[in-house]
């Protein structure tokens, strides 16, 4: 049935609280199966000029209203810190968005563990240190229609002064929506409360709103402290967009390397990741890959970790336990649910093949554009990559770091719980190696209406 389809036929108008007509429909909406798409990263030279594109390209970003409709493509924007304080915005407003944000990614660097070939001085020049004033995404379903909504966006662009576009970077997949390491992803996502849809089996209840939309109450009972004034803030979000370029022939040649044969090869990368190339759970097909039930969306996120304790089935190290432990016990215990963010990841380069190998990986770039969506992304990125990325002591695994998105400076390990004793395995090195990132604010439309007319001079 795809995402999508099934988000529009579980979709209850009369369950919707929150403003969908002033909410970007990116945060809401999933992307189709296939996509194609482009990320475009703009720096204004002139605020007049940024405001009057701003304005201009607000025309063409829907809202949330019909986020469950069909839809040949679909824009959002989201601006950095740096990048509104090109467009003029007041200081005050300027004072009022949370530090991480007003620093910026790259500054933020020790925090989120960005060092040694993650460390920004070996990023994009598209996202060095207050290149990316402005993120333009456009998803669409073929490239027919990436082609018209693109072309509408470079319109607007080309009538504007004093915008210069710093870098574009295209991404698809086809319609199994396989990221470069031949996993199908995007799979889990929370349920919004109040957007129309209830959570699917598996996913207990939906995530109070205010986790995702600034101005509504969250899951403390109060909203999450937005930028002021209202105008600017309600029904916006926080972004974090991170580029990564995936090593895929190296994550290939690891699980080779621990390997007997092909389908030891397979079992081996579902561990790594928590779930088959399918997108069919371990903890639900332990032995083998079910497409069948990695492609039903009512059913592959229908499962917790309770009956596994020890990770014998899915590994307590695996990348997808690891970011969502679903009744895990932790060691060191967090409320997951205020951890809990969107995805609306990409993925460019070559479809993932078994025959690549790690001297390969300089001759084709592949990788993922992480794009998460929160109303506070830059707490959660941070808190993900301190303490359950790079660290194992959440699950009692000291140093160990995620396999899948770690930082390895040496070379790490993955640990396979057996009885009597569990197993080592050594060789892990950086699988994504991280290109580029900006902390970024997705207003609502009234909002980037409001900065197009620089509101606060009224």
């Amino acid at each position: 049935m795809g995402l999508l389809n099934d988000l529009k036929a579980r979709f209850q108008r009369e369950r919707v609280t929150l403003a969908l007509d002033d909410i970007q429909a990116l945060i809401l909406r999933s992307r189709p199966e296939p996509y194609v798409g482009i990320h475009a990263m703009l720096h204004f030279d002139d605020a007049e000029g940024g405001r009057d594109l701003v304005r201009r390209l607000a025309a063409h970003i829907p809202s949330a209203a019909g986020w469950t409709d069909d839809r040949d493509a679909w824009t959002g924007a989201a601006l950095s810190f740096q990048g509104l304080k090109a467009l003029g915005l007041p200081e005050a407003s300027l004072k009022s968005f949370p530090l991480p944000f007003q620093q910026g990614m790259a500054a933020r660097a020790e925090q989120l563990r960005d060092v040694d070939v993650n460390a920004p001085e070996h990023w994009d020049e598209a996202f060095r240190p207050g290149a990316c004033h402005l993120a333009l995404t456009i998803y669409a379903r073929d490239a027919a229609a990436l082609e018209t909504a693109r072309t509408k966006a470079m319109d607007e662009l080309a009538r504007s002064h004093g915008v210069t576009l710093v870098g574009t970077h295209a991404f698809g997949a086809d319609a199994d929506a396989k990221n470069p390491f031949g996993f199908r992803d995007s799979i889990s996502q929370p349920a919004v409360a109040g957007s129309g849809v209830d959570a699917l089996p598996g996913q207990e209840r939906a995530i109070a709103a205010g986790e995702f939309i600034l101005g509504e109450n969250s899951e403390t009972g109060a909203p999450v402290a937005m930028p002021d004034p209202p105008e600017l803030g309600r029904n916006g979000s926080f972004v974090v967009l991170r580029k990564y370029a995936s090593q895929v022939g190296a994550f290939n040649d690891f699980v080779r390397s621990h390997a007997a044969n092909e389908s030891d090869e397979e079992l081996l990368a579902a561990k790594l990741v928590g779930r088959w190339r399918s997108g069919a759970p371990l903890i639900l097909a332990p032995e083998r890959d079910d497409p069948e039930l990695g492609a039903d969306p009512a059913r592959n996120n229908d499962f917790d970790f309770s009956k596994d304790p020890r990770g014998f089935v899915c590994p307590h190290a695996s990348h997808m336990r690891r970011l969502n432990p679903r009744d895990s016990r932790l060691t060191i215990l967090t409320d997951v649910n205020i951890h809990r963010i969107i995805r609306r990841s990409s993925t460019f380069g070559p479809k993932w093949s078994r025959e690549v190998t790690a001297a390969d990986d300089a001759r084709s770039e592949r990788g993922i554009f992480f794009i998460f969506i929160s109303a506070r992304a830059y707490d959660t990125i941070e808190f993900l990559q301190q303490e359950w990325i790079n660290r194992g002591n959440f699950i009692d695994l000291g140093t160990e770091r995620d396999a899948i998105v770690g930082l390895h400076e040496t070379p790490g390990s993955f640990t396979l719980p057996q009885s009597p004793v569990r197993r080592r395995l050594d060789g892990v090195t950086t699988f994504n190696q991280l290109k580029g990132g900006e902390y970024l604010f997705m207003p609502s439309l009234a909002a980037l209406r409001w900065i197009g007319e620089a509101g606060w001079a009224r």
